[in-house]
């Protein structure tokens, strides 16, 4: 039974390299996202034209797809470090977060992330508030609040849970 045991645990523990492909995954999708940044700047610089109110939804915009970049970058070097494996590709250039980001801070940075994104959604449909009806800038407010209110449970609840942890 010993032998067994040993075997089921080894292949439950080599299984979280199941996750590698997702990562990749991600590391293609980021790729991609940069192919659309670049044709998002192009579009930008060529046919911008020079009400403020351009200039601004034009970087809202760069500003989203550097904000959703750097949320995919998060989630590869958090989840890789802390569901696969130790990360061994050098110390110099190594950012300092991502030693210190554990399953709680990661998804802290997740939901500030997403809550930023949708910031810049609401203000760019504020900005553009002819484009949209009544209901759907209610209906981006209203996602935008939903947002807000579960990072700060989130907030509240991993600070609670930090608070009663037995201290070592």
């Amino acid at each position: 039974m010993n032998r067994i045991e040993r075997a089921l645990e080894s292949a439950i523990f080599h299984s979280r390299w199941l996750l590698a492909p997702f990562y990749l995954g991600l590391i293609v999708s980021l790729v991609l996202l940069l192919f659309h940044f670049i044709r998002q700047l192009a579009e930008f610089v060529i046919y911008i034209d020079a009400k403020e109110s351009d200039v601004i939804l034009g970087v809202l915009g760069l500003i989203d797809v550097t904000f959703t970049a750097n949320l995919i970058v998060i989630v590869i070097f958090s989840g890789y470090e802390n569901f696969v494996s130790k990360l061994d590709a050098g110390d110099r250039d190594r950012p300092e977060w991502m030693a210190k980001v554990d399953f709680g801070g990661l998804k802290q940075k997740l939901m500030t992330s997403i809550v930023a994104i949708s910031a810049i959604q609401v203000l760019k449909a504020f900005m553009n508030v002819d484009k949209y009806g009544n209901t759907a800038l209610a209906w981006l407010v209203g996602i935008h609040v939903v947002f807000v209110v579960s990072l700060l449970c989130l907030a509240i609840v991993d600070r609670l849970s930090a608070a009663s942890a037995p201290k070592h």
